[in-house]
């Protein structure tokens, strides 16, 4: 059950970045869309298909969390180490694999992006750096 435990956070965790992601920086501040290289209609387009992921990310890590409740065999501790890894995970990803090397969207656009590079993936190094330290706890039985 430890393994589920892990899975169901880690999937919270990615949809609660997506969800964040979504929300903050293509919504509310306009800053980018989840795909960039074409018309702004595409990049609606892309953001509700992105908007999708996250919220099916979230229902299948609750659905874990759910029957983890059911046997009782949810562990807090290892939850929220999958969350955090969850989280992190999919912030570096964003932040190296999508914004770098695909060049799919970036932060911002006409400004220094270091900063708001370095700040990303800084945040998503703190979380993954976190989540392993509370698995490995966890599993110590702390």
């Amino acid at each position: 059950m430890s393994a589920r435990n892990v899975t169901s956070g880690v999937l919270v965790g990615v949809g609660t970045a997506a969800f964040v992601d979504e929300t903050v920086f293509h919504q509310l501040l306009h800053w980018h869309h989840f795909y960039d290289r074409s018309t702004s209609g595409v990049g609606l387009v892309s953001d509700g298909l992105f908007h999708a992921f996250g919220w099916l990310a979230i229902v299948a890590g609750l659905y874990l969390y759910a029957d983890l409740r059911r046997r009782s065999a949810f562990a807090h501790g290892t939850w929220w180490a999958g969350f955090l890894l969850g989280l992190g995970g999919f912030q570096l990803y964003d932040g190296t694999f999508q914004h770098k090397g695909l060049r799919l969207h970036q932060i911002r656009y006409g400004v220094d992006l270091a900063p708001y590079d370095w700040t990303w993936n800084s945040l998503a190094v703190l979380f993954l750096v976190a989540g392993a330290v509370l698995l490995v706890r966890a599993r110590a039985g702390r």
